[in-house]
């Protein structure tokens, strides 16, 4: 399934390149900082050993590889994968004290690693920014091992139609406030439609299970604001 905005030229790593300098304070400043317990809530939905392998990919700066890290205390190298080295070199300098962590540069599509390598797959806020939702939940599916978890939050439809109709008015802000914070309002008008214009809950299982995922569910987060999409390769 290709995803139009994605695939128009050069604009998803044109977004990135302009905002990846203040990605994490944008967060913040986006979400009022719930995105820090959204992700918890992933890392407790994951619940993973200590001997457990990770790959993170669309890491962004590396919120999640750290989390998993000081979750489990493991010294179990971890993969934080994304397209924009940018975003990349951000997140080796703040977490430059974690030495398991492997950086990578890669799109979710074509990922440089042999196939049956992970317990866990993680996605935090990437994949609606991928050009094809297939190729990447088939990649997914293939770096894990068998009897691994795939683990996907993303922004998601809103259940109430009260809080929906707040929710899009005040992402009407976000340009604005991104112009004020990082100086470019146009990186955040993409982000607005690429939520707006993202798949919902159920069509998004439906594709993981195309791609040979079992047992998949969601779990809403904050009225449906984002979801976390889960399922395991069998």
């Amino acid at each position: 399934m290709q995803q139009y905005l994605q695939n128009k030229k050069g604009l998803v790593q044109s977004v990135f390149d302009k905002v990846y300098d203040k990605y994490d304070l944008m967060n913040d400043f986006m979400s009022l900082g719930v995105h820090r317990v959204w992700k918890k809530n992933l890392i407790n939905m994951m619940n993973p050993s200590f001997n457990s392998t990770l790959i993170d990919v669309a890491c962004g700066t590396g919120d999640i590889g750290k989390l998993f890290l000081d979750n489990t205390k493991s010294n179990n190298l971890i993969y934080c994968v994304d397209p924009n080295q940018s975003m990349i070199a951000k997140g080796k300098g703040k977490l430059k004290s974690y030495k398991n962590i492997k950086w990578v540069i890669a799109p979710a599509e074509n990922i440089p690693v042999q196939k049956n390598c992970f317990d866990f797959y993680s996605i935090s806020f990437g994949l609606r920014n991928t050009k094809n939702i297939n190729k990447a939940l088939a990649e997914a599916h293939r770096v894990l091992k068998p009897g691994g978890r795939f683990l996907c939050l993303e922004f998601s439809k809103i259940l109430n139609s009260n809080l929906d109709f707040f929710y899009k008015n005040y992402s009407k802000l976000i340009p604005l406030v991104g112009g004020l914070v990082v100086g470019e309002k146009e990186p955040y008008e993409y982000l607005v439609k690429s939520i707006e214009n993202f798949i919902n809950q159920e069509e998004l299982i439906a594709l993981m299970e195309q791609n040979g995922f079992k047992k998949c569910s969601y779990r809403n987060l904050s009225g449906g604001i984002v979801s976390i999409h889960s399922g395991w390769k069998y």
